[in-house]
């Protein structure tokens, strides 16, 4: 769903109101402002439209790409929010998850942390930006949960996925982590320009939804580059003829 950003009021579903523990996944590694970040407005309005229907653990996780402690990137980015728990991947404990589709595209197991697998219910919020010609939005956003200590090198990041080929590894993710809901803060759309400085562009809407269904309406009506999408559907229609 499609709304105003200047009057968007986070609306928990129902389900939110039965869960015990609630884990919010921002995109927030680096020490940028919106919208290389996720504000701390947005993630703000989550968590009390969480409070008005549960008084559930609320988790806040992300990991930097180069190892770097996540608390000081949090403190800096103003996420100094009461009764929530903020976490970073590196500190936690790593369990290797099996990939369920039948026939993984590039990978059969990822480690992630174990929280993820002991909460009810997963929300991605991203911003609405685009990194080395392709849309870095919900689903895209669960990379950072991959510890970097079993996917990079000595340079820092995922080299490891991206060598493998990072649409394909970003498909397998996205089935082997079923987040609840994914939200995409545009109020802004955040691009590279030729010369290599970073354009904005005034959007002014949040879109909410089942992740792979809120990419695709963003990507298709921005003319946005997702090549994940497509090895998603092609996946799905694996599934579909077992």
């Amino acid at each position: 769903m499609r709304f105003d950003a200047s009057r968007f009021v986070f609306e928990a579903p129902p389900v939110v109101s039965r869960a015990r523990r609630i884990l919010i996944k921002p995109c927030a590694n680096i020490r940028e402002s919106y919208p290389a970040t996720t504000s701390r407005e947005m993630i703000h309005s989550i968590i009390r439209g969480i409070r008005k229907v549960s008084d559930a653990d609320i988790i806040i996780l992300d990991g930097s790409p180069d190892g770097e402690p996540m608390m000081p990137i949090y403190r800096a980015l103003g996420y100094d929010f009461p009764r929530v728990l903020m976490l970073d991947v590196k500190d936690c404990v790593w369990v290797e998850v099996d990939n369920p589709l039948p026939k993984p595209l590039i990978v059969p197991t990822f480690w992630i942390p174990n929280v993820i697998l002991s909460s009810d219910y997963l929300i991605t919020v991203s911003p609405l930006k685009v990194v080395n010609g392709q849309g870095w939005l919900s689903i895209m956003n669960l990379l950072s949960l991959l510890p970097v200590d079993k996917y990079g090198d000595s340079g820092g990041g995922w080299q490891d996925l991206y060598a493998l080929g990072i649409d394909k590894v970003i498909a397998d993710l996205y089935f082997t982590l079923p987040f609840d809901i994914g939200i995409i803060e545009g109020r802004q759309k955040m691009a590279p320009t030729n010369s290599g400085e970073r354009k904005m562009e005034e959007v002014g809407n949040v879109f909410t939804g089942d992740p792979f269904q809120v990419d695709r309406e963003v990507s298709e009506s921005m003319g946005i580059r997702t090549d994940y999408l497509d090895l998603i559907r092609l996946a799905e229609s694996g599934l579909d003829t077992m």
